[in-house]
């Protein structure tokens, strides 16, 4: 079966206009995550779905394949599903374009479930670190049951609790890493609309409980930290130099 990565890049951020591009360490950030993607499926199944022709140059200069969508897509999993219909592939793994210290490893810990879980989405997560603040909305928090399948995603720190005795003493949080049949993408896309609860939380995995889709709960390594907004690119970078020794 061939895998693939696709990585939404999107120039119009709303938070952060052209993000996928922004510096870091003096490399685009859409590079640093097709660099590592390419780590794991080999930088030949690596794809860039894009809207913007700015960001499909960077890329292809890089040796990586950019896949043009329309500009209208409601949200990365929406412009994956786009792409995917222009690509022959069995699994396409959907790395977001604003994690850059996403393990290579997890990408395919990430696929290696789907082939177990044939029938099941798959989305990773880890646990919140002690520099990462459960209340910021910045940071999706995971609620998932103990077969490890999603009951809830939100932006808001959950579990909640009544008795300060039974407050969680650690959160999970979405490390965004899907992995998708082209069948379930489509299905996503036909859905036509954000559902309910994905408009409110801004959160579009949880179309997918909307559609009656489980979706399975991977833990992956920590430290993987988004650049949601410009503030965030400091903190990256540092990471990025302790990681890689810089």
């Amino acid at each position: 079966m061939r895998s693939v990565v696709i990585i939404p890049a999107r120039y119009a951020s709303s938070r952060y206009p052209g993000k996928p591009m922004v510096p870091l360490l003096g490399k685009p950030m859409i590079l640093w995550v097709a660099e590592l993607s390419g780590k794991a499926v080999g930088a030949e199944n690596v794809y860039i779905a894009t809207d913007d022709e700015r960001i499909a140059e960077v890329v292809r200069a890089s040796g990586f394949k950019p896949v043009m969508t329309s500009t209208c897509a409601l949200t990365g999993t929406d412009r994956l599903a786009e792409a995917s219909e222009q690509i022959e592939a069995d699994l396409f793994i959907n790395v977001q374009g604003d994690e850059p210290l996403v393990n290579s490893d997890d990408i395919l810990k990430i696929r290696n479930a789907k082939l177990d879980h044939m029938e099941m989405v798959i989305n990773g997560y880890s646990w919140l670190s002690d520099d990462e603040t459960p209340s910021s909305v910045n940071i999706p928090k995971v609620i998932s049951n103990e077969r490890d399948e999603l009951v809830y995603m939100s932006r808001v720190a959950i579990p909640g609790y009544k008795d300060r005795d039974n407050a969680p003493t650690r959160y999970k949080k979405q490390v965004c890493i899907y992995a998708f049949t082209s069948e379930e993408l489509r299905t996503f896309k036909n859905f036509g609309r954000k559902s309910a609860l994905e408009h409110s939380e801004d959160i579009e995995i949880l179309r997918f409980l909307e559609l009656g889709k489980r979706v399975l709960m991977v833990e992956t390594q920590p430290g993987s930290l988004a650049v949601d907004v410009p503030e965030d690119v400091a903190g990256v970078e540092l990471a990025l130099k302790r990681k890689y020794g810089l």
